[in-house]
């Protein structure tokens, strides 16, 4: 418990209050290379602490990763297509990465959504029975 108290109570403050933070805005434009080098460990370190804060406790930022559907019909709650069998001529491709500008029908976005984010997704194909 001694060496937790060491750093709580001795290192971390002394390593704060050498750090050479100006005590104006002019003295930012004043420091030297090697005072810049010294707050990147700080600043660094606050950043990432905000960032995992963000993604922890923001539920947009959470929901907009999970969300496959950025261009097709977005003011529904939920896009359904119905297409008859019988005005398919020989076979149709339909779309299933939601990339394609030719919604419901597949136009090959699917190749580049998928060397983007490695995935392997591919239109449905509906064949017409002889």
């Amino acid at each position: 418990m001694y060496p937790i108290a060491q750093l709580v109570k001795i290192s971390l403050p002394n390593y704060f209050s050498n750090l050479p933070i100006p005590d104006s805005f002019g003295g930012w434009f004043r420091l030297g290379f090697k005072d810049w080098l010294a707050l990147l460990p700080p600043t660094a370190a606050t950043a990432g602490v905000g960032y995992l804060a963000y993604k922890a406790f923001c539920p947009k930022a959470r929901q907009s990763s999970s969300k496959i559907n950025h261009s097709v019909q977005l003011s529904n709650p939920k896009v359904v297509d119905a297409i008859d069998v019988e005005d398919i001529v020989e076979k149709a491709a339909f779309c299933r990465c939601w990339k394609s500008k030719n919604w419901p029908y597949c136009d090959g976005s699917h190749a580049d959504h998928n060397k983007e984010t490695s995935d392997n997704v591919g239109p449905v194909i509906v064949k017409k029975s002889k």
